[in-house]
């Protein structure tokens, strides 16, 4: 009994792209246009924007202005600005900034993706850049040139001195952390769901010159889910910056904020907790890509992770392809709450009825969707 459960623990094959299954459809990767070198900030629409700063803050972002109409917050980092809100009738997701090298062709993108001129005054810090929008009709600013300002100072990360099982390091001292909020370093990605799949990833590959990390295929070979990485050559990049996944609508999933170690993560949580916040997942680590994590919802529904300890990739890693699973998600921690995966219902089926008809989905890959989802992530509890 017990070498059946350690078998089910098993995490799916993850092979290189030289050496995937035959029926394995590749992500083609564009010559791109130019080559993010860092997510700047994300941007939202919010219909409170004194409730989204609460809970930013709580969560560990700083204040850098306010006004009626805009919010803009930053970490601990050298950036200005890591997320920008501004006031509207509806919240939503707005769409993303990237930071590209000052020789970036602008009249290219002007030219042939309808690229529009970024006045310096509408980019937090400055700079110069333009705005474009992907195929889901999300906004992308790629910006040159942009500003910085100095860090704030953080604690050492604990776990230098973590006693392990035969190493000690930590001898006649404790460890004492702040009950405080997690301070958040920096932006590390975000998740976007879309059902549009072939063409949000070749657009975004062409523009930000991003890297397959690992591939999540369906039973038939296709691509469902992909993590992309910074081409940063010889610099190590995280996992991923931008994930994509399929699904029968296009939405925000969530955004991943890092913060310095585990124990931040765990005083955080106790932070969010008491100032009534709504814990989403956590605290667990994640499969692909490695990261600690920990999962709140803001007032408005949009999920927010605190993460630490991810892995890092340089340029030159192959890709990696990976069967889908619902357990691929996570490697443990408490199981994945359900509202992850798409519910049942009238609607669900009406927009998979809608994209049959218009070609862009079919009953043999939705059967194949609704199976994988079926599958319990850990069918052994």
């Amino acid at each position: 009994m017990f070498m059946n459960t350690t078998e089910k623990l098993l995490a799916p094959p993850e092979y290189p792209a030289s050496q995937a299954p035959q029926h394995v459809t590749k992500l083609v990767r564009p010559t791109p246009w130019q080559k993010a070198t860092q997510l700047a900030f994300l941007r939202f629409e919010k219909k409170d924007l004194r409730e989204a700063e609460r809970f930013w803050i709580d969560f560990g972002l700083l204040t850098v202005s306010r006004s009626a109409e805009q919010l803009v917050m930053r970490g601990a980092g050298t950036e200005p600005a890591i997320l920008v809100a501004t006031k509207a009738e509806q919240s939503r997701f707005v769409g993303s900034a990237f930071v590209v090298p000052g020789d970036t062709d602008f009249a290219r993108l002007e030219r042939e993706s309808q690229a529009k001129p970024l006045a310096a005054s509408r980019i937090p810090g400055g700079g110069r850049g333009v705005a474009l929008q992907d195929p889901d009709g999300n906004d992308l600013w790629l910006i040159a040139d942009w500003g910085s300002v100095p860090a704030l100072p953080t604690r050492p990360p604990l776990h230098g001195e973590m006693n392990v099982l035969g190493d000690i390091r930590r001898v006649n001292r404790t460890v004492r952390s702040a009950i405080e909020p997690a301070l958040v370093g920096r932006l590390g990605h975000f998740v976007y769901q879309t059902n549009n799949f072939a063409a949000m990833a070749e657009w975004y590959m062409r523009h930000i010159g991003i890297i397959p990390t690992d591939v999540q295929y369906l039973e038939d070979g296709s691509p469902i889910v992909t993590f992309f990485r910074l081409d940063l050559g010889d610099l190590p990049a995280d996992h991923h910056t931008f994930v994509l996944a399929s699904a029968l609508e296009p939405r925000y999933e969530h955004s991943a904020w890092e913060v310095i170690d585990l124990d931040a993560l765990g005083q955080g949580q106790q932070i969010m907790h008491t100032r009534g916040h709504e814990h989403f997942w956590g605290i667990g680590r994640h499969l692909l890509g490695s990261q600690l994590f920990d999962y709140w919802k803001d007032a408005d529904g949009f999920d927010f992770e605190h993460y630490t300890d991810g892995d890092v990739f340089t340029a030159d890693h192959e890709t990696r392809y990976v069967p889908f699973t619902t357990g691929s998600i996570w490697a443990w921690g408490d199981d994945a709450p359900r509202e992850i995966f798409p519910a049942k219902s009238l609607g669900l089926v009406w927009r998979a009825l809608k994209l049959i008809r218009q070609g862009r989905m079919s009953f043999a890959k939705l059967r194949l969707i609704g199976k994988t989802l079926d599958t319990p992530a850990r069918p052994w509890l």
